[in-house]
């Protein structure tokens, strides 16, 4: 049995959770509050970094959620999240890697900052705004006309960033501006998949109450 240790809030958890519900498989769910349950010797003896998600698999255990996912489709691999076509497989692995290095990054401090926890400058944020711009700008030249990155199929490129950029209108980055990528988030948000792994307004409520205590403690 899959075992998936994961925090609804958390983009790296979703990604990894959206591709087992894709690939039909079954799994056992593992809730982490990130209360100081990650400090707990039983977690810290599966992932000593305490950070989600963490993968069991019949006493396999996976940190980082791009390896947990190249895993998962080299075990599991049907249904295919990776395409075959060379050119498409770049792509695919290039928006993985970019989701990650270049749009999060500059997300963290507008996230902070729409929570009210940010002491960022308006000049930083407008910054943080215009990089997230140049990614997305990007994004949109890729899709061209397909329904996805990898052409027709989902790939691990939509899954990893399409836990991402959904959340980028209530930042204040409406997606009018990239009319393929709305139309491709548009379509993802119909997905079972997707549906399945939103935050309610209740967590996302009870997240920001445990951050806001957690950043009190270490004034």
């Amino acid at each position: 049995m899959l075992k998936l240790y994961y925090n609804r809030i958390s983009f790296n958890s979703s990604r990894v959770w959206i591709s087992l519900l894709e690939k039909g498989l079954s799994f056992e769910l593992v809730p982490m509050k990130l209360n100081g349950d990650q400090f707990q010797p039983e977690f810290l003896a599966l992932n000593p970094f305490h950070q989600i998600p963490v993968l069991e698999d019949d006493g396999f255990v996976m940190v980082e959620s791009l390896a947990i996912l190249d895993y998962l489709e080299v075990k599991y691999p049907t249904p295919s999240l990776l395409p075959s076509d060379p050119q498409m497989l770049g792509t695919v692995k290039m928006i993985e890697i970019l989701t990650l290095t270049q749009m999060m990054p500059p997300m963290r401090p507008l996230m902070m900052h729409s929570m009210g926890f940010s002491q960022e400058t308006p000049e930083k944020l407008q910054e943080a705004k215009q990089n997230i711009d140049q990614v997305l700008r990007f994004f949109e030249s890729k899709l061209v006309d397909r329904l996805y990155f990898g052409d027709e199929q989902l790939t691990l490129a939509d899954i990893v960033a399409g836990t991402a950029i959904p959340f980028l209108p209530s930042l204040g980055l409406p997606l009018e501006d990239y009319p393929r990528l709305k139309d491709w988030c548009d379509r993802l948000m119909t997905r079972e998949s997707w549906q399945q792994t939103q935050p309610t307004e209740k967590e996302i409520t009870e997240f920001k109450t445990q951050l806001k205590i957690l950043l009190s403690q270490r004034r």
